[in-house]
Order: C-alpha cells, then structure tokens, then sequence
C-alpha cells in the first residue's frame, strides 16, 4: 500500500512492515527516506544487513535463499535490494511475487527503485509493490521551481535557522534546483551563522567562503569537456577531504538526467521538450550546458558511464575491487571526451 513520505517518520515509531519500497529519481529524498527505515530497523534490533544490487546477470535466487535461510548471527534482518534501472526483467519479477507471496519472517526488505513509468506500474510485479498487502510503498516526488524555496525554508527550521525571503531566494538561485546542493549550503549557512537568523549577506557570504574545488564545479567542467580541469578540481577535492559518496552522488544523478535525455532525443524527441519532460525539468541556465554535453556521447554511451558509476559505487562500500578515486578521474574524463593521465596517488 502507498505511504505518504511524510508520513513515514510516525509511521516508522510503530510496527515495522515485512516490505518497504522507496522510488524516485530524487536521491537526496530518496537516501533521506532509505536511511529513515535503516534507523528504525536498528532501534527495533535489527541487527544484521545483507546488500543486494542488481546488475546485469544478477541472481534472482539469492533474494529468495536469502529470505528461506535462517540468520546466523542475529535474531532480525534487514535485506537491501537495489534496482537502480527499475527493470528486474521475468526472473526478477518472478522472485519478488514468490517474496511478496511469503515475506521471510523476522526479516524487513527494503527495496530501492527510479520513479516508475506508468507501463511499469501497470505490470504485476509493480502493482504488488504498490498495493500489496505487505508492502509499504513510498512515491518520492521531485521539488519543483515553485516548492524549492518553502523546501529550503524548511530544511533551514530544521537545521535551527530561519532567514529572510531574500535569503532564501538567493539559496534557491544557487542551487538552481539540486536538493544535494541546497542540503550542502545549509550546512555551511549553519557554520557561518551568527546566531539563528540569515539574510542575504550572510548566504552571499557563505558562497565566497566556498571550497576552492566544488563538486558541481567538477561536474560542470566534465560536461563542459574540460578534462583537464575536471582532473584539477577532483584532486582538489581530495586534498579538502570531501568524500567520494558526495562526489559520485552528485555525478549519478547527472548521468541519470542525461542517459534519460539522450534516450528521449535518440527516439526523436526535441531537446527543449525532453528538457521540460524530465522530473525535474531542466533549469533554463542549465540547459545549453547538458546540450553541449549530449552532442558529445550516445544514448548508449551514457547507459555505460551510469553503468561506470555503479561499479564506483561497489568500489566505495568495498563490494568490487579498485580505487574509487582513480575511477571517479577515469569517469570525469569519459564525461569530458577525453582521455589523459590520471593524477598520481
């Protein structure tokens, strides 16, 4: 059954359900939502964790033995599914009604999935996800232009601030609609902050004390094909300590933007509509950036760099051998178009 998102933190204090599904193609809201029912399963003891991602070729067999298997070490569970194309394919589907049918005991699943198109949603699987019986389903909707300041407002009372409209104008100009971004500022804001209160000099302040190397300057100077500054602001961002989740975040969810674009622009779609199409729609600042961008790769080809991003992702958890930061420097030449040497560790 549909769970309203903000409901879920009351929700969470009671009774926790067999199945929890989180989709959408927000990450920052979708992580915030994954991370609240982690929290809840280690509050009610659930002490163990098992991490499924599904790539090409995955085993679907290893959901349901791990659901018939008894835990070793600890009397609850918690299993991880992500599905980061949200296409488990006929096996897949198979394994997750065979789940849904008969969820383990003393087990919670949490399953992780893009927004689902509407096709999707009409398939079996999906509508026993959504309106089963024993599962929990959480829509993470993207913020809007319109919603962005009252968000920011928001995240500021929750950070213990309050500040001007001006201010929070200035914000949403920043971030130009990337939650990620905007959850980054504040937390300056809060350093920076005399007190509780922000206005406008204290945010315009905030932006001049910047890190020197910022993330989405990396990621604008990668789509901008300069590989070579791309390289600079990495190592830089290395040597202030940022950690590579932040970074390979932020570059996900821009290769997510494009691989979806390209694809619409490859089956003929204009770019400007596929730009007002996407959720959420492309920035107006932003999109001769992306279109620069898109000219420079296939639709194919950034399937394979998203592809690229989730191998980065196993390396970071320890899941796949490699150094995440020389592959986070081979994926920002890739984005650029070009191929130089890596920095030296």
């Amino acid at each position: 059954m549909k769970l309203n998102p903000a409901q879920l933190a009351k929700h969470l204090q009671g009774s926790l359900a067999p199945v929890y599904v989180v989709s959408g193609d927000e990450p920052l809201l979708c992580q915030e939502a994954c991370d609240a029912i982690r929290a809840a399963t280690r509050a009610q003891g659930f002490s163990e964790r098992q991490v499924f991602n599904v790539e090409n070729n995955f085993d679907w067999g290893q959901l349901i033995e791990a659901g018939a298997s008894l835990s070793l070490f600890a009397e609850k569970r918690l299993i991880e599914l992500r599905i980061p194309n949200g296409k488990p394919g006929d096996k897949g589907a198979a394994a997750l009604l065979e789940y849904l049918a008969r969820p383990a005991e003393d087990t919670l699943l949490l399953i992780s999935l893009p927004k689902l198109d509407g096709s999707t949603q009409k398939t079996k699987w999906a509508k026993a996800l959504i309106d089963g019986p024993h599962a929990q389903f959480i829509q993470i909707w993207p913020i809007d232009a319109h919603q962005l300041p009252q968000w920011i407002r928001q995240r500021l009372s929750q950070a213990g601030l309050a500040a001007n409209q001006e201010a929070v104008d200035l914000i949403a100009a920043r971030v130009e609609g990337n939650l990620l971004a905007a959850a980054q500022e504040i937390e300056k804001l809060k350093l920076l902050a005399e007190g509780n209160q922000i206005d406008a000099a204290v945010v315009q302040a905030a932006v001049a004390d910047s890190a020197r190397f910022d993330v989405f300057g990396l990621i604008d100077a990668a789509l901008n094909g300069e590989a070579a500054h791309a390289l600079r602001m990495l190592d830089g961002l290395r040597g202030e300590g940022v950690e590579t989740p932040v970074i390979l975040w932020a570059l996900a969810r821009e290769l997510r933007l494009l691989a979806g674009l390209a694809q619409q622009y490859a089956l003929g779609v204009p770019l400007e509509k596929a730009f007002s199409q996407a959720r959420p729609p492309v920035w107006d600042k932003r999109r001769p950036l992306l279109s620069k961008a898109l000219q420079r790769h296939s639709s194919a080809r950034w399937n394979q760099l998203l592809m690229d991003a989730q191998r980065i992702d196993a390396q970071i958890k320890g899941q796949a051998a490699g150094d995440p930061w020389n592959a986070l420097g081979r994926l920002a030449l890739l984005v650029a178009g070009q191929r130089l040497p890596l920095p030296s560790e």
